[in-house]
């Protein structure tokens, strides 16, 4: 378990697994920042082929002439390739805020329209090219620029459907730093069917592909309408507990070898998200999810013995948040012979991670903790006389008479 990803989209000089564990990490630090002070938390993929690299190009800021001069380009060169290095120059010339900002607010009012015209190209390297210019924009921190992307949204959504595994998985992110930031998008892409769409793509053979897609959910359940448009049963079909997404993502969470950190991480922080929303969390418990978070637990807690790689205290946290709020519902008692977490090896991969929190990362300690608040309490106290001999610093009553 626990097995790593290759994947084609990396940052210049850096490699693909160090760029998924950096983003992890960051993604983990945003999540606790967005709590606290509703920040946004987007990702950002890059891909520099070896011909892009070889060339050793660096593009700086573009005016209004420059922006125009690769659009016109792109869109009415001779050749193939010439007009893919027009999309390659107006891409990175987006990595710079100055040039989104030009590229959106100045006069070239047609300039997205352009850009869409060559989304939906029939030739594929001008797709592709055009799809990773809307990704950088869909990163920028001017929240003007998502809604400047809403006429490109629509066919970002119809892509969800493509062949090609890197297109899908580029269109799951740029939906996803969209999403996050505008009401208008989502306004746009739910009756659209933005739901059903993500709900396909977990059938997806792709791990990339699998990881983004959590991502872009995990966005969508963050809006503050999810509670009561985007999560509720009620809405059968569009809504994501009257889809197949549940389960799908519960067999997804289940221990095993083809389980990834990065599948793991995105689909844990989206079943928060949905427990906390608190529209119907009776409904994941019958469908298993405390005997699939207890044995993600269990594996997590065997993980942290067998290695040091850093990363997975990055699924621990949501997976723990997960089991403390599920334990508060009442439908708890009526699966309780059922489940996992009677067994007493919970507890002892509870301590597991207590452990490891204590010397690697004492700010989940607090997580922790609930979870064997919850455990203990309402009328779980036969786990007590395992609080025995535990370590003075986390239970410092462990050591009293």
């Amino acid at each position: 378990m626990w097995s790593r990803l290759q994947g084609r989209l990396r940052p210049v000089g850096c490699g693909v697994e160090e760029l998924r564990r950096r983003r992890r990490e960051r993604e983990a630090a945003l999540r606790i920042a967005r709590r606290e002070q509703q920040l946004v938390s987007k990702r950002l993929l890059r891909d520099d082929a070896p011909e892009e690299a070889e060339e050793g190009c660096v593009i700086g800021i573009l005016g209004e002439a420059e922006i125009q001069q690769f659009l016109k380009l792109a869109q009415r060169g001779t050749e193939e390739k010439e007009r893919k290095r027009a999309l390659v120059s107006l891409r990175r010339g987006l990595q710079h805020p100055e040039t989104q900002q030009t590229f959106i607010w100045s006069v070239l009012e047609g300039s997205m329209r352009t850009l869409v015209g060559l989304l939906t190209s029939s030739q594929a390297l001008l797709q592709l090219e055009a799809a990773r210019c809307l990704h950088e924009l869909s990163h920028s921190e001017q929240s003007a620029v998502a809604e400047a992307c809403l006429p490109a949204t629509s066919y970002l959504l119809t892509y969800l459907s493509s062949h090609s595994s890197d297109f899908i998985e580029l269109c799951l992110y740029t939906l996803g730093n969209l999403i996050v930031e505008s009401e208008a998008v989502r306004r746009q892409l739910l009756p659209q069917g933005i739901v059903p769409a993500l709900a396909a793509c977990i059938h997806s053979p792709h791990l990339t592909v699998l990881e983004a897609l959590g991502y872009a959910l995990s966005q969508l359940l963050q809006a503050k309408e999810a509670p009561d448009i985007i999560i509720p049963s009620s809405f059968a079909g569009s809504s994501v507990l009257g889809s197949p997404l549940p389960q799908h993502m519960l067999q997804l969470l289940q221990p095993g070898p083809k389980l990834t950190l990065g599948v793991a991480v995105e689909f844990a922080w989206c079943l928060h998200y949905i427990i906390c929303s608190q529209v119907n969390n009776t409904l994941l418990i019958t469908h298993g999810a405390l005997s699939t978070l207890g044995l993600l637990l269990l594996d997590v807690a065997g993980a942290v013995q067998r290695t040091e790689d850093a990363g997975l205290e990055l699924v621990a946290c949501p997976v723990l948040r997960c089991l403390s709020n599920l334990l508060t519902e009442a439908a708890v008692e009526a699966v309780e012979g059922q489940m996992q977490l009677g067994d007493e090896r919970v507890m002892a991969a509870l301590f597991i991670l207590l452990q490891f929190f204590l010397q690697k990362q004492p700010s989940l300690l607090p997580e922790g903790l609930w979870l064997l608040n919850n455990l203990t309490g309402m009328g779980r106290m036969q786990f007590r006389p395992q609080l025995e001999g535990l370590h003075p610093d986390i239970f410092p009553f462990s050591k009293q008479p």
